[in-house]
């Protein structure tokens, strides 16, 4: 299982090390012995839990490494929505430079995140108990989200959480392209998908990309 989480980082252009490995590794133990009491995943192998959902959340860390590279050497993330965290502590394990919050609106997985968060030793990762739409949860360079629902029901929550040249990623099986009425009312520009595919499948799975537009000063 360990190379199969480094060669999949590899083959995106991230590099990482023994100890982020071990973290993945440690996390995937974790869901497996928590995933039946809280219904975190229907995977019959702990491999699984690697190949489908913690590499998911690698994905999303290349190319948020990527993305950020020639920009801030430190920025903020939320992901919303974060069920059992697989996008969002898996950013917060491989991009250490990120400021990680993890908003859920069900209580007992925010337990089981906290729980995690201090098993793995992470100390870039905040946990909060929210719902998104229903209370401000901040602002943020970068927003994620994995199966919360449609994409064009989910930008105007999203962008409210977004700062000024923020980005936000939405996973997706197949690519989505929103509404240009709903991206001119909420400043959003929606950029070219990055496509990848995760280990031991073939159809290739996207990241439907948009930025937060600058205002113009007056």
């Amino acid at each position: 299982m360990r190379a199969l989480i480094n060669n999949f980082a590899a083959s995106l252009g991230l590099t990482l090390t023994a100890q982020q490995t071990d973290s993945l590794l440690l996390y995937a133990d974790l869901v497996w012995e928590k995933k039946a009491f809280l219904n975190l995943t229907s995977v019959s192998a702990k491999e699984e839990i690697i190949s489908r959902h913690i590499c998911d959340g690698v994905a999303g860390a290349a190319y948020l490494a990527a993305r950020m590279a020639a920009g801030k050497k430190s920025f903020s993330l939320a992901d919303m929505g974060a069920g059992a965290g697989y996008i969002g502590l898996t950013c917060a394990v491989c991009l250490p430079q990120a400021s990680v919050v993890l908003v859920e609106s069900l209580q007992r997985r925010c337990s089981f995140l906290n729980w995690t968060v201090l098993k793995i030793g992470l100390k870039n990762v905040t946990v909060l108990n929210n719902r998104l739409g229903q209370q401000p949860v901040g602002v943020f360079d970068v927003v994620t989200e994995r199966a919360m629902g449609r994409l064009n029901d989910i930008l105007p929550l999203v962008s409210a959480a977004l700062k000024e040249g923020g980005v936000f990623a939405a996973y997706q099986s197949t690519p989505d392209e929103a509404r240009a009425e709903t991206l001119q009312r909420l400043s959003l520009r929606q950029e070219t998908p990055y496509a990848y595919t995760l280990p031991k499948e073939t159809k290739q799975r996207f990241l439907a990309v948009f930025s937060s537009e600058m205002k113009s000063a007056l």
